[in-house]
């Protein structure tokens, strides 16, 4: 029996008021008359070349007037918008599986696969996903927001589809495109990928690698890939040679035709030294305009209908934000935007407001590497969204790029730490979960003096799951002799760098979350905190309610705001709650959770993360003195699923872990 998806042509195919309610639906209907056709990608299939130019132009105009309402990642998007339609005009989606790494750039491809009429709802609450999502589409045979995992995926699928078809002989295997941008193949997990495709088996044959290089991933590549890139684009005067040959060949008797193949790829090796993805096994084809659908279309075409010559990687050229001068002339400011003006392509600005964590915390780092000549930084690609780009024009020398490697990130700081130098490793919580085994078994296990600024953690809003910070708690915290820590604002966090920078004796991070601080003034000089060491913050008043004994709230991380929201809210019910900022997770200030527990009849903790974090650390610790049987423990952590995108506000409500949650769990628990 063939399992192969049904190709879901009917599913736009309206009548009536369902039509009517549809067209509604997209403010541009009737601008696009081309594109106002397009209901799925099979209505593609008969269109002429100059017909799907009309559709390129139509889909890029619809895609900036798109993001300029909802705000999110559009250089990105612009540069593909021909290769998407090539590539669903091409083939048989989704029959042949199309997986967009890291998906930021599938805004178009959302477009042409129905979802047109719901595309304004982008990463809005309830609406879609700014990346690409299974549950959302069947066009989207694999997630993905984390970059590199386009390969390995599609390789996975396409050895999948040879199995089923060597058990059923009425399964028709399927091709497999994997397309994956010129930043996301500087990880190691797309060589992994490339290396294994070639030994894989028949089922290879199938994949379809398309490499996307616009010279630029969010912030200028960096690495000898990039150098490498560079000169493939170089050896144009080659590509025209080989064009020809390949012209005057195909003209030939087959046997002669063989030949001058052999001929042609010697002369090739000759003259460009053999190409890093051939010795990887790949066939290369390229690099050609990415831009130029009359190369694109009959490429593809070809690529489509080859047979038995193994996995094959086609490297096209782009330009990020093409067909959008603003986004041309400003490619990694335009690489993720808020809304915006399409006209004048001026950004919408927030309202003047407190500067945010990651500025604060990146000022003070300067500040400490003015200090201290052995501090240098360390990012994974991530230079601007970590503020280390500030730290990169004050100290070039001292600032290091690796691209999107976060494991080699991990190690590379390990073998500075070594050597007496003071690395700091700004990563997203996210991002740093693919360097874990690095982590525990390269710094945590040798206990060197890595420092880890751990910036994006807890809930990131429109971003929504993928990006969440919500588990470096629980996965940091499970390692011996490392240090965690948590800032409850931005002064708190201007200390917890400096601590950083002073610390020596092992392993040190501290998570800090997305978006503005409080506005506190901050101190012209930060202080060294005493390791493992909390405060109290607000201490437990005269209490009024039918059980004595009191509330005592401790918060570990920007929670604390909410605590003391609570805290007034507690207050007017006659229940004067005691507010700890604990500062560290690891180690845990026992003495001072000691205090607490023997004083109060009910002790909440609070976080920004996980079950088995914070929480867990003081339960156990009360459970293992005794202290767990006469107090009423209550835990609030973010729960167990995943939070889709929203506002942060709406995200931590949803939670539980805002201030009228706290409230109904502390006089639940005093009162139940």
């Amino acid at each position: 029996m063939d399992e192969q998806p049904e190709n879901p042509k009917n599913q736009h195919n309206l009548s009536g008021n369902e039509s009517a309610n549809f067209i509604k639906s997209i403010p541009t209907y009737g601008r696009f008359p081309l594109l106002d056709h397009i209901r799925h990608p099979a209505d593609l299939n008969n269109l002429s070349i100059e017909q799907l130019e009309q559709v390129a132009r139509e889909l890029r105009a619809e895609t900036i007037d798109v993001v300029s309402t909802t705000g999110g990642h559009l250089g990105a998007s612009l540069g593909v918008v021909e290769l998407t339609v090539a590539l669903h005009a091409v083939f048989d989606t989704p029959r042949d599986s199309l997986i967009w790494d890291v998906g930021h750039q599938a805004y178009p491809h959302k477009i042409l696969t129905g979802r047109r009429d719901l595309i304004r709802t982008l990463r809005q609450p309830g609406g879609l996903s700014g990346f690409t999502k299974r549950s959302e589409s069947v066009y989207d045979p694999f997630g993905a927001a984390h970059s590199s995992t386009s390969i390995s995926a599609g390789l996975g699928i396409a050895v999948a589809n040879h199995f089923k078809a060597k058990y059923d002989p009425s399964y028709i295997e399927r091709n497999v495109l994997a397309v994956i941008g010129d930043g996301s193949i500087t990880a190691g997990m797309a060589y992994e990928a490339m290396n294994n495709a070639a030994v894989a088996g028949p089922g290879a044959e199938k994949l379809i690698v398309i490499l996307n290089d616009n010279e630029m991933s969010i912030s200028q590549p960096v690495g000898s890939m990039s150098v490498y890139l560079s000169q493939l684009l170089s050896s144009r005067h080659f590509l025209g040679l080989r064009d020809l040959a390949a012209r005057v060949a195909s003209k030939l008797p087959e046997s002669i035709e063989k030949r001058a193949k052999r001929a042609e790829e010697y002369a090739r090796s000759m003259m460009t030294g053999g190409t890093l993805f051939e010795e990887l096994g790949f066939y290369y084809v390229g690099p050609i305009d990415g831009h130029n659908l009359q190369q694109l279309v009959p490429v593809l075409r070809n690529l489509r209908d080859a047979e038995h010559i193994g996995p094959i990687l086609l490297h096209i050229v782009t330009e990020k934000g093409h067909g959008y001068k603003p986004a041309e002339s400003s490619g990694d400011k335009y690489h993720a935007v808020s809304k915006f003006n399409v006209i004048t392509g001026e950004q919408t600005k927030a309202p003047p407001g407190p500067p945010s964590y990651t500025s604060i915390f990146s000022k003070e780092l300067l500040k400490c590497a003015e200090k201290d000549e052995q501090i240098v930084a360390i990012t994974a690609a991530m230079p601007t969204g970590t503020g280390l780009d500030k730290f990169e024009q004050k100290f070039p020398d001292r600032y290091f790029d690796v691209g999107i490697a976060e494991q080699h990130a991990v190690t590379f700081a390990a073998g500075m730490a070594t050597e007496g130098i003071r690395p700091f490793c700004a990563i997203y919580s996210s991002f740093l979960q693919r360097g874990y085994d690095q982590v525990m078994h390269d710094v945590v296990l040798q206990k060197l003096p890595v420092r880890f600024a751990i910036d994006r953690a807890g809930l990131v809003g429109a971003d929504g799951a993928t990006h969440a910070g919500t588990y470096d708690i629980a996965y940091l915290g499970c390692l011996p002799d490392i240090v965690l820590m948590a800032p409850s604002n931005e002064v708190e966090l201007m200390h917890m760098t400096a601590t950083a920078a002073a610390f020596d004796e092992g392993p040190i991070a501290f998570r800090f979350p997305r978006g503005p601080g409080l506005g506190l003034t901050l101190p012209t000089q930060a202080e060294i905190l005493e390791i493992g060491k909390g405060r109290i913050v607000q201490e437990m008043g005269e209490q009024t309610g039918k059980e004595k004994g009191g509330i005592a709230i401790l918060s570990f991380g920007a929670r604390l705001t909410e605590c003391l929201k609570a805290a007034e809210t507690l207050t007017e019910k006659g229940y004067s709650p005691t507010i700890v900022d604990t500062r560290f997770a690891k180690p845990l200030d026992t003495d001072l959770v000691n205090q607490i527990a023997r004083n109060h009849k009910v002790l909440i903790t609070i976080e920004e993360g996980s079950r088995g974090g914070f929480g867990a650390f003081v339960m156990e610790h009360l459970a293992g003195n005794g202290l767990l049987d006469n107090i009423r423990f209550r835990p609030m952590v973010i729960p167990d699923f995943f939070i889709n995108h929203n506002s942060q506000e709406a995200q931590y409500a949803q939670a539980g872990l805002d201030a009228e949650s706290i409230v109904k769990t502390a006089i639940k628990a005093i009162e139940g």
